[in-house]
């Protein structure tokens, strides 16, 4: 009985333990990224880069990708006009245009962002393809009289 304890003791200790612990140390180190996916922070692709630094360097970066994925994008959003991630902007502009109800108040707020966006510099394609459509939608919109 003694001996049957310990094979599957010894089993355990060294298949399922280190399988167990390197899981959970992964499980941990990904946080900063899911954390910067939730918040659309602009930078999410390059802490998901130091995410999988942290990986390989043993931890050592992953205080740095917790407290980056953390914080607020001040000079980003100075410099681009914006603290959202494109695919923010995307995913929005994506919805709104999809609901034929959409009010025009939300359509006309989110070309607001991407003309205050365009003013910082070049828009990438999608979100410039994104801009006109939402200006040809307000446009559509102001057109066709509303039935009370």
């Amino acid at each position: 009985m003694e001996d049957k304890v310990a094979d599957i003791l010894t089993i355990v200790v060294l298949f399922v333990a280190p399988a167990i612990g390197i899981a959970i140390f992964w499980m941990v180190h990904v946080l900063p990224e899911k954390i910067a996916e939730k918040k659309q922070h602009p930078q999410k692709h390059a802490i998901h880069t130091l995410c999988l630094l942290s990986l390989v360097f043993g931890g050592l970066l992953w205080p740095i990708a917790w407290l980056w994925a953390y914080t607020k994008p001040i000079g980003y959003k100075m410099a681009y006009g914006t603290d959202k991630d494109n695919d923010y902007y995307e995913e929005r502009g994506a919805e709104l245009l999809a609901n034929d109800h959409a009010p025009v108040q939300e359509l006309v707020q989110l070309r607001d962002e991407l003309d205050h966006m365009a003013s910082k510099g070049a828009l990438p394609v999608k979100l410039q393809a994104l801009r006109a459509s939402l200006g040809l939608r307000i446009a559509a919109d102001a057109a066709v009289p509303t039935v009370s």
